[in-house]
């Protein structure tokens, strides 16, 4: 029994260890694209909850002529899983609290925006 009990604590805390490192992850993305937007605006005073929202929800025309928004793959709600808009496939949810794999490979986070998103932002 206390075996158990030590390879679950094991498991528990690598888990909340791998969260932390991704959610870190997350700020330090943050935290370059706020400079970006500084060096852009120099009146840009940071990233806010209700703009993150507004920017993710917005809808875009796309080259092909249709309305898209971050949401219209990822749901309205990022702990939610979402659905590629062409291809139907599962997207897994944005949120690192669900998500542990999410935002773990600042590279691929990368990659991966810039592949799907172009036609958003």
């Amino acid at each position: 029994m206390k075996k158990i009990n030590f390879v679950l604590a094991t498991l528990l805390a690598f888990a909340a260890t791998a969260a932390h490192a991704d959610i870190a992850n997350a700020e330090k993305l943050a935290h370059k694209y706020t400079s970006i937007a500084k060096s852009v605006n120099a009146n840009f005073s940071g990233p806010s909850v209700a703009d993150g929202k507004f920017f993710f929800n917005r809808k875009i025309k796309t080259a092909a002529g249709k309305a898209q928004a971050c949401a219209s793959c990822h749901t309205s709600n990022p702990a939610d899983e979402g659905k590629h808009a062409v291809t139907g496939r599962a997207i897994r949810p944005l949120s690192p609290a669900v998500n542990f794999k999410r935002f773990s490979d600042i590279d691929k986070v990368e990659e991966q925006f810039t592949r799907h998103c172009n036609d958003v932002i």
